[in-house]
């Protein structure tokens, strides 16, 4: 309320507008060098996509290399039968990561309900230095653990459970439900942060209103903090959806084996396989443009879903 007889200073509105234009310009210069360094590492590659269209050989010139056309993009037609393999392990991948995708949300409650700080403090270390740890290390770990000289391998046997070592990492049949335990051990701490973080945003005064009316602790759980990060975790899904099929290439590569490429091998480690080890570039780079486009429709299907499921998007 303006008591009466105080003067009441307004700011002229040509002053006002020129100082929103300077913010914005000064927030424009801020953002300059993120946007060159976007420009950089994501966009000048693209020039790359210029060799699917040609025949090329490694040490030749691309300006003297045989035009091709879609000769590259035809190929994958009759290649479909690896495409279609390679395309639908890492689907199965990304299923069993939003099958997933819950534990860290549990992880994230569960530290936030424990009562000591330096106990949540020890537990949120604990679970989140797995991210920390190399895949090169994650693997030499798992080999000494299930070779066939492995120590689980030994303890086993000693103890009669099994009869032979149970080759675990040649077991083709084994690879989706492995490597998805090895996936939940690495990320789950990690992923949990965010979701913490966004525990902490949420109103305190939300669990004193429910305190008041006689709420307990699960009923807050369900009622406050889960429709809290309701909106996070919904966030998070519609950004890997975009990375769907980029899922895990450095955890794939060093568990691939002959024994279980099949399920193994998603589609940029195809890609690795077809331009570096077989120096076929050209057809490379036409196979990761198919999977450039199937990422953006999948991104925008699932932001489409979104918008109309949620009545918000992020595009």
């Amino acid at each position: 309320m303006i008591q009466e007889g105080l003067p009441v200073r307004v700011t002229p509105a040509p002053r006002r507008k020129k100082r929103i234009v300077r913010s914005r310009l000064m927030l424009t210069i801020y953002a300059i060098p993120f946007l060159v360094l976007i420009f950089m590492f994501s966009y000048v590659p693209l020039v790359g996509w210029s060799y699917a269209f040609f025949k090329f050989v490694p040490g030749v010139p691309l300006a003297d290399s045989r035009f091709v056309g879609w000769f590259n993009f035809q190929y994958i037609l009759r290649d479909m039968r690896n495409i279609t393999q390679v395309l639908k392990n890492p689907f199965i991948f990304y299923g069993l990561q939003l099958l997933n995708s819950v534990i860290p949300v549990l992880l994230a409650i569960l530290i936030s309900e424990l009562p000591g700080k330096r106990y949540k403090k020890l537990v949120q270390t604990t679970t989140t230095l797995p991210n920390f740890i190399s895949w090169v290390i994650v693997f030499s770990f798992a080999f000494n653990l299930f070779s066939n000289q492995g120590v689980v391998n030994n303890v086993l046997v000693g103890l009669g459970v099994i009869e032979k070592p149970y080759l675990v990492l040649q077991d083709g049949s084994a690879v989706y439900w492995f490597q998805n335990v090895l996936s939940i051990w690495k990320n789950t701490g990690w992923t949990a942060i965010i979701y913490l973080a966004a525990i902490t945003g949420i109103d305190g005064e939300l669990y004193d209103a429910a305190s008041v009316d006689g709420a307990g602790r699960i009923n807050k759980i369900f009622h406050i903090t889960i429709p809290g990060v309701a909106p996070t975790y919904a966030v998070l899904l519609l950004l890997s959806a975009g990375n769907m099929l980029s899922v895990g290439f450095d955890q794939y590569l060093l568990f691939d084996n002959p024994f279980t490429r099949m399920r193994i091998q998603v589609l940029d480690l195809y890609i690795y396989f077809t331009g570096i080890i077989s120096f076929d570039y050209a057809y490379a780079t036409a196979i990761g443009m198919i999977k450039t486009l199937v990422s953006v429709i999948m991104l925008f299907t699932v932001n489409f879903i979104s918008k109309k499921v949620r009545g918000s998007s992020l595009i």
